[in-house]
């Protein structure tokens, strides 16, 4: 999953629910144009979040009096030019 195939659902969707006219029996496209859009905008956050969540890493180091020491390191590496 990533940004790919979330703008590839959110754009189906778009289109059967904005553009399609046809109908099916017993199926309703607008309505599954609308599932699509949702489904493909939550595709496009979570491959954020993901991808934001990785570059963050957390250390927990015991000492020997028992007391705990949290260190957290960001990696912010700029985003690949194309």
């Amino acid at each position: 999953m990533g940004y790919g195939l979330g703008v590839f659902l959110l754009a189906l969707g778009l289109i059967l629910a904005l553009a399609v006219t046809d109908a099916i029996n017993g199926v309703d496209l607008t309505m599954i144009g609308w599932i699509l859009t949702l489904v493909g905008v939550l595709v496009i956050v979570l491959t954020a979040v993901q991808a934001n969540r990785s570059r963050r890493s957390t250390a927990v180091t015991t000492h020997a009096d028992g007391s705990r020491t949290v260190s957290e390191r960001r990696d912010d590496v700029p985003p690949p030019t194309v």
